[in-house]
This record gives structure tokens, sequence and C-alpha cells, in this order.
């Protein structure tokens, strides 16, 4: 049995991993798939990879490349979810402003530097107009710390995946102002560079297996319903995120790292842009998938 420690943030899009263990699916191939909730997102699983407290990350397109620029030493094994992630920018509930713009001096809340919920902000001054140097950050680690930072007014902005906020947002604790998506790709599965050398076929392996189970997770009977349940969710925001998002097995393309380089550069995100074959790593495929 040959052990694979994977990272991934506790929401919807990671149900399938779950599904696989459960079914024993890893275990019948002889890999012993560590799962690790990680939810403070993406900074904090780049810091694991680096560490090699993680082998594996299921992890932001934007969060891995920008640190694969710095210097972590990971590569990018393919597309987890290829449609974009769908943020939401939101304020205090009880804040008087409508619109974005309104809170220009605002204090944004970020899970971690290097985060999604980081980055993100960038790209939402960008689109304002902003300056980009005056931004300023509250740290807060988690969704739950983002709560409590809003709630007394120690950051007026936080960006989170859309619809895991709906409740939130449906009790009057956040307001959201706007929605922005990304213009690339959601997620991509991500190995340490060491794993790859050592467990190159293993992953391969572990790539078939989470790439059937998200082929076919669409189309699981009452697949809306379990999501619902599982994550505290309503059931029409569920089928709206359904109809949204679509899994992949691609490689990342040529066009997706020009983007980043296009967006991160134009907002001082990265001091140099980056090639695709710095950052992936093609294992490859086994006769299964073929």
């Amino acid at each position: 049995m040959t052990t694979i420690k994977i990272g991934g943030v506790p929401e919807h899009f990671n149900l399938p991993w779950h599904f696989a263990i459960e079914d024993g699916a890893f275990e019948k191939e002889g890999i012993d798939l560590q799962w690790q909730d990680v939810p403070e997102g993406t900074g904090r699983m780049s810091k694991l990879l680096r560490t090699q407290e993680l082998d594996v990350a299921c992890i932001l397109t934007d969060g891995i490349v920008k640190d694969i620029i710095a210097g972590n030493p990971t590569r990018i094994l393919q597309v987890y979810v290829a449609s974009p992630l769908l943020w939401g920018v939101h304020a205090p509930g009880t804040i008087e402003a409508e619109k974005t713009q309104q809170l220009e001096d605002g204090k944004f809340a970020i899970s971690r530097y290097g985060s999604g919920s980081h980055l993100m902000s960038y790209l939402l001054a960008k689109r304002h107009g902003w300056d980009i140097e005056d931004l300023s950050f509250e740290l807060v680690n988690t969704l739950d710390g983002a709560v409590d930072a809003l709630s007394q007014n120690k950051a007026q902005l936080f960006l989170w995946e859309r619809y895991m906020t709906q409740p939130i947002v449906d009790q009057g604790i956040f307001k959201r102002l706007e929605t922005i998506a990304t213009p690339w790709p959601s997620f991509v599965i991500a190995a340490t560079q060491d794993c790859i050398s050592e467990k190159e076929e293993v992953l391969g392996k572990m790539l078939a297996i989470i790439n059937r189970y998200t082929a076919d997770f669409k189309q699981i009977p009452s697949i809306d319903r379990t999501i619902a349940s599982h994550y505290d969710l309503q059931v029409g925001d569920v089928q709206q995120w359904l109809l949204r998002t679509e899994f992949s097995d691609d490689q990342l393309w040529n066009s997706t790292v020009d983007k980043i380089n296009e967006e991160f550069s134009a907002v001082g995100i990265i001091d140099r842009k980056v090639a695709l074959d710095e950052l992936i790593y093609d294992i490859p495929k086994t006769d299964e998938e073929e």
C-alpha cells in the first residue's frame, strides 16, 4: 500500500474525492489516500506542499501558479475543475454601502497571503480602478474567521466562493455586493516533485480514479440534495452550482498560463512571467483512461 497525503478545501468541489475514498476505490488500487481538509485554503496548502506535509493538493489554479513562480517545488498534474470560480464580494451585513465602489478604502479579509481571497482582491481592485498600492488586508485564516472580522468591522470586504457563503448571506451576516469570476479554470491537482519522482505510477492510478468519479458525479441520482445536506446549502443554489461547474481531466493550457501572466503582471502580483513547462508535469495516462 502506497501512501498519498492529499489536501483540499472542505467544499462541494471535493465531494468526488470523499465518495471515492468511502467506496474504497483507492484502496483497491493499493493506494492509502489520506485526505486532509484545509479550511484555510490555497495559501495554507501551498505551505504544506513546500514542507512536504502534503504530497498532493486539489488547489486553486492562480494560487499554485503564483507559488510555483515563487519557488514552490510542485508541479500541476492536471486541471480538476475547468469552469471559472465564481467569487462573491462580501461586506458586513449591517453596512450601508450597496456597491463595492463605495468601499474603496475598506480592508480586505483574506484567509492567507497567496490564497485566492488575497489574489482575487487585486483583480477586484483593478476592475474598479483602485490604487493597488493602497490595498490593506486582515488575516482571518478561515471562513469563520472572516465572519468574525466583518462582524467586528476589522475588515469591510471579503471574497469567497459564492455558493459556500450563501447561507451567511441569507442570515444577513454578509451582504453580497457583486460577483467576480476567475478568467481561468478553478482548480488543479498538483503534486510535489519528490512525490512525482517517487510515486509517479501511483499518481497515475490516483488520477484515473478521481477522473472516473468526476465524470459520473453530476449524473448521480439526487446529487443536488446530497450536496445540499452535506454542506448545509439550499438545493436551488446547488442546482445552479452544478450547472456552472465542469470537472476536467485535461492538462493546463498555454492560453491559461498566458492569461494568468497577463492579469498578475498587470497588478504586480508576479515579477516575472512563467512558461507552461515550468508549471506542469504530464503523468502518462493509464490504459483505463486512454
